[in-house]
């Protein structure tokens, strides 16, 4: 028995399949015009259906195509009420028709939800699914502190803490912007660094568990035009996210002493943040689960339907 999971997010077009213990997800970042930020939604949703049926042909190209029992699809950013953005319109709807000539249930889940399921598979650490824990998403566009709780073989996530205004990811995004490089610059980022070994940060004020990452950008655009090092600049930024990212997991803990701490989102993959979180429970997927992909919707796909 096999069941198939589709998300199709902002930033990448991901198709997995799960037969209950181990699955393969298939993805591939959209193409965005150098100098760019990202797309606009009506691109992002045509790119989608025009990579869908490569992906999943991809997908089955040595899985059996005959023990599908169920098919799942992320449907919106989030599981709050308003959550909504219409790329994800192409994989729920492909998925939807899927389900409907195989006969077979379809589930729908937020992608969000995913990003914490695959994070906990592909760290060997489903237990956590049925336990109450904390988890950063920390994306191009997300970055929330949740509080997640078990309950009907899916991730309920409540968000506690995060940013007021941009995510970590777009952070990363407009500084590589302002450095010449290709988006996402994630990786790029995070390679510079590593030939840095500037220790300067600016400390982002907290509120509680929320902050505001839109006045780091500003130093950042400072910062680079005072040392005109693209190392430096890159190293920079993430002094200051991660630092940022620690500092607040700390006093969520004070509230919820002993919870784990799920990092899942694309710039979870970052290094330096991996390094800067060794102090506590802190969970983290190997990179290539904490982008963008497919087998988190599968993994909850299997919970509910088989």
């Amino acid at each position: 028995m096999m069941v198939l999971g589709l998300d199709t997010s902002n930033y990448t077009t991901s198709a997995a399949a799960f037969d209950g213990v181990s699955g393969k997800n298939c993805s591939r970042l959209l193409d965005v015009k150098e100098g760019e930020l990202g797309l606009r939604q009506s691109d992002a949703l045509f790119s989608h259906v025009k990579r869908l049926p490569e992906l999943v042909s991809q997908l089955f190209a040595e899985l059996p195509r005959d023990e599908i029992v169920a098919i799942g699809a992320s449907t919106r950013p989030r599981a709050v009420e308003g959550s909504y953005m219409p790329c994800f319109l192409a994989g729920e709807s492909q998925a939807r028709n899927l389900a409907t000539v195989l006969d077979v249930p379809f589930y729908a889940f937020s992608h969000q939800q995913g990003h914490i399921a695959a994070a906990c598979w592909s760290s060997n650490r489903m237990d956590l699914l049925d336990t109450p824990h904390l988890a950063w998403h920390l994306s191009g566009g997300t970055t929330e502190l949740l509080l997640v709780t078990p309950g009907n073989k899916n991730v309920n996530a409540e968000k506690i803490g995060g940013t007021q205004d941009i995510s970590a990811g777009q952070l990363i995004d407009r500084t590589g912007n302002t450095l010449g490089l290709r988006f996402p610059s994630g990786k790029e980022i995070d390679r510079l660094s590593r030939e840095s070994g500037c220790r300067e940060r600016f400390k982002v004020k907290l509120n509680g568990l929320a902050f505001s990452f839109s006045g780091l950008e500003n130093k950042m655009h400072a910062f680079y035009d005072a040392t005109h090092s693209p190392a430096d600049t890159a190293r920079y930024v993430l002094n200051c996210v991660c630092s940022c990212i620690v500092a607040v997991t700390r006093e969520a803990l004070k509230q919820y002493p002993g919870f784990p701490v799920v990092f899942s989102g694309g710039v979870a993959s970052n290094s330096q943040l991996r390094e800067s979180c060794r102090d506590f429970d802190a969970i983290f997927s190997p990179p290539e689960y904490s982008t963008d992909n497919a087998m988190g919707i599968a993994v909850l796909t299997w919970l509910q339907g088989v």
